[in-house]
């Protein structure tokens, strides 16, 4: 999924006219848009397209991007997953200290090296569960981006492979119990479907 050149002006004028949330206030300067960090969000039902949406964003702020899939612990982390953005990174930064996370290895069933995030006037975060209540306070744009479930286990077996579709379904299975205690569809900001274009709410 790619989002069109009109989708994405609209979401950086969103962030750019958006509140910094994350972070002590700091004076403005060069190449500073504003006091604190704005913090993006992207979040949405795995193989809808969150990755590849994240990457835009992240070259058209610019911004660093912390993917989800880095602070799972595997099939089963998603809960502990916030719970590591949380700690390893957003408290640190709200605090006005730099992040750091440890990334998870799935081949290696472990954690791996550590990464830093600086401080910097934008941060994407994508990946399931991201949009979490937790980190509602430090959000600037919440976006959701959703496809039909044959179309997302679609492009997951076709990243992981058929091997995968157990853990496909299981995952799928355990992320709409997250979004419907979460209600993070409803609380976003901006929805797009799994082929990047702007759904109307409620339809």
């Amino acid at each position: 999924m790619s989002v069109s050149a009109a989708v994405l002006a609209d979401l950086v004028t969103r962030v750019h006219d958006g509140a910094a949330r994350l972070g002590p206030g700091r004076p403005a300067g060069p190449g500073v848009p504003g006091a604190g960090c704005r913090l993006v969000v992207v979040d949405g039902p795995a193989g809808s397209g969150k990755t590849t949406l994240a990457a835009q964003l992240a070259a058209a702020l610019p911004a660093q991007v912390v993917h989800m899939d880095d602070l799972y612990e595997g099939w089963t982390g998603m809960t502990a997953g916030v719970g590591r953005l949380v700690e390893q990174v957003l408290d640190p930064l709200a605090a006005g200290r730099p992040g750091r996370y440890q990334r998870y290895d799935w081949s290696l069933d472990d954690f791996a090296e550590w990464h830093d995030v600086p401080l910097a006037p934008f941060l994407v975060v994508e990946g399931c569960g991201a949009g979490s209540r937790r980190v509602a306070d430090v959000t600037t744009l919440l976006v959701w981006v959703e496809a039909d479930d044959e179309l997302r286990l679609a492009r997951g077996l076709a990243r992981d492979g058929q091997e995968a579709r157990v853990h496909w379904l299981e995952w799928m299975a355990a992320e709409r119990a997250v979004y419907a205690a979460e209600g993070t569809a409803e609380r976003a900001d901006v929805v797009l479907d799994g082929f990047g274009e702007p759904v109307t709410p409620g339809a």
